[in-house]
């Protein structure tokens, strides 16, 4: 099984462990991100509450079994393990893979689940990220994951998350690709900063925001936009953790300034 590969969470759990009516008081703030609903179901709150602690491939057992929000949660979980526990590209893809099949379904039984629709971009934007971004194009994946997030904001102008990747897909493919970007693709590097702003500004205490602003500046305009992009990597080291994704983010960003 795909889980079985994913590396243990390398630090502390004690502060991400959210047992009990601690879940549903921490939820705005462990989802300013991503603004999913807190579950009714409590065999989703306990998928969400294995991805929080950073037991991700639990989050995945858990959550593949269930619809909705706990799906979703299997969903997130593969994706950051995809990133940062999973060092090897076959593995990681495989479940990156799975996790895709997984989030097209609870997209096609919710519709109206703007954080669904979130979630299979960011699966997807993962997958592409780790066959490469070109590969990604020739498959499709980059229409698949613009009518995605297209689809995530229309039905929540203020998903940060979603924001953050749009202004993502505007960089990646503008980096790998050129002009072609926005001639095929529409990718805009205006549009990418004006996304990445609106990320920040919706959510301005994440780590993961700030780091992938300044790996945006850096894709559209190089050394150019270094030293802002600096700063970026700085304030996302500064960040405080809410949970064990964002102690990734956090870590990930140190790694970055050093």
């Amino acid at each position: 099984m795909a889980a079985v590969r994913i590396t243990a969470f390398p630090y502390e759990q004690d502060s991400y462990r959210f047992e009990g009516d601690a879940l549903r008081k921490s939820w705005e703030r462990l989802h300013k991100g991503d603004r999913e609903a807190f579950p009714a179901d409590a065999k989703a709150q306990a998928a969400w509450r294995a991805f929080h602690r950073g037991d991700f491939a639990e989050a995945i057992t858990l959550g593949s079994k269930l619809k909705g929000s706990g799906a979703n949660a299997a969903s997130k979980a593969a994706a950051v393990a995809a990133t940062y526990l999973v060092e090897d590209d076959k593995p990681a893809i495989q479940i990156l893979l799975d996790a895709a099949k997984r989030a097209d379904a609870v997209t096609r039984e919710s519709t109206d689940d703007a954080n669904a629709w979130y979630l299979q971009a960011f699966v997807l934007g993962r997958y592409a990220q780790r066959i490469s971004i070109v590969k990604a194009l020739a498959e499709g994946i980059g229409g698949r994951v613009r009518k995605a997030l297209d689809r995530a904001l229309k039905l929540d102008a203020k998903h940060a998350d979603a924001h953050l990747a749009l202004g993502l897909y505007h960089a990646e493919i503008i980096d790998k690709v050129g002009a072609l970007g926005k001639l095929t693709y529409g990718a805009d590097a205006g549009q990418s900063v004006k996304h990445f702003e609106q990320a920040l500004k919706l959510n301005p205490g994440s780590a993961i925001a700030h780091m992938e602003y300044a790996n945006g500046l850096l894709m559209l305009h190089g050394d150019a936009k270094r030293k802002q992009a600096v700063e970026l990597y700085r304030k996302a080291a500064a960040c405080t953790p809410a949970d064990a994704m964002e102690r990734l983010d956090v870590e990930q960003a140190k790694v970055e300034l050093d």
